[in-house]
C-alpha cells in the first residue's frame, strides 16, 4: 500500500532516514464530513490512532469524528488531563505517561496518527505530545495534516464573514482572562474567542462594554446533534459547553471592508 504524501512529498511508508513517524491529524469541530481527504487518507494508513480522551473514560469528540472513517480496531484512546487546570504537575504527569503510551506504539508500529479535533497547530494537545514523543524516540518525524477549525465553520454556518480586506483577525482562548479578550474586542478586526463557555456573562459583559454584541455570534458542538449556533445576546443565558466559540465580526460600513 502506498504511504500517503506527508512533507516535501515523502512518503509516511518506506521512508528512508527514519523508522518512527507521528502524525497529528485535525478531526475538525465535529461534522464527520469536515475532514480532508488528506486527513482520512493519513489515519487510514497509519498502523494506529490515538485519540485523546477524558479520565471520565466519555468517547471524546476526536474519537467519534475518527470512527466514522476507520475500524474501531486501530483506535488507541490515551487519556489526557484535559479538564486539569490548577494541578499543573498532575496535568503534566498526564502528558508523560500518554507520551509513554504513544512511544510505544510508535516502537510497535513505526507510524502512528494522533486525532485532534480542529487543528493540530491549533490549541491542540497534539503539540504536547509530540514534545514527549521525540523525547522518548529518538529520530522520531513529526508531521502533520491540517484541519478545519470551528472558526471556520462557525462562520461558515452563521453567514459570518471572518476577514476581508487588510482587516486583521484576533484569536484569543478566554482561560487567558477577559481582560485579554476585552483588549481584543477594542481593536480592529474581527476577534475570535475560544474555550470561554464557563464565562460566558463576563465575555457578554466584555461584548456589550466594547459595543460589538450585535452581529456577534457563538456556537457550540458544531456538526453534532446537539449544535447550537445564537446571537452573542443570549450569552446571558450561559454557562455554556467549554469548547463554545464566539466569533465577533470587524465593524464594516462598505462593501468590501478596508481594502
Amino acid at each position: 500500500m502506498d504511504g500517503w504524501s506527508g512533507k516535501g512529498g515523502e512518503s509516511v511508508t518506506g521512508v528512508s532516514g527514519t523508522d518512527f513517524r507521528l502524525v497529528g491529524v485535525g478531526v475538525g469541530p465535529g461534522d464527520p464530513e469536515l475532514v480532508t481527504v488528506k486527513g482520512v487518507r493519513a489515519l487510514r494508513e497509519s498502523a494506529a490512532v490515538v485519540v485523546p480522551v477524558m479520565e471520565d473514560g466519555g468517547t471524546g469528540r476526536a474519537e467519534a469524528t475518527v470512527l466514522h472513517h476507520v475500524d474501531a480496531a486501530k483506535v488507541v484512546r490515551v487519556v489526557f488531563a484535559l479538564n486539569e487546570r490548577s494541578d499543573r504537575a498532575r496535568r503534566e504527569a498526564a502528558w508523560d505517561a500518554a507520551g509513554e503510551r504513544v512511544a510505544g506504539l510508535l516502537r510497535e508500529h513505526g507510524t502512528v496518527a494522533f486525532a485532534t479535533i480542529g487543528d493540530p497547530n491549533v490549541y491542540s494537545t497534539f503539540g504536547y505530545l509530540a514534545q514527549t514523543a521525540r523525547d522518548l524516540v529518538p529520530g522520531l518525524a513529526v508531521e502533520t495534516v491540517p484541519g478545519i477549525t470551528a472558526m471556520q465553520d462557525l462562520a461558515a454556518r452563521s453567514g459570518a464573514v471572518l476577514t476581508e480586506g487588510t482587516e486583521p483577525l484576533t484569536l484569543v482562548p478566554v482561560t487567558a482572562g477577559t481582560g485579554v479578550l476585552r483588549e481584543a474586542l477594542d481593536g480592529p478586526g474581527t476577534v475570535v474567542a475560544y474555550k470561554f463557555g464557563r464565562l460566558a456573562a463576563e465575555v457578554a459583559g466584555a461584548l456589550e462594554e466594547t459595543g460589538r454584541t450585535q452581529g456577534s455570534v457563538w456556537g457550540s458542538a458544531l456538526g453534532l446533534p446537539g449544535e447550537s449556533i445564537r446571537p452573542a445576546a443570549s450569552l446571558a443565558d450561559g454557562p455554556l459547553p467549554y469548547l463554545s466559540t464566539l466569533l465577533s465580526p470587524a465593524r464594516r460600513d462598505a462593501r468590501g471592508g478596508k481594502l
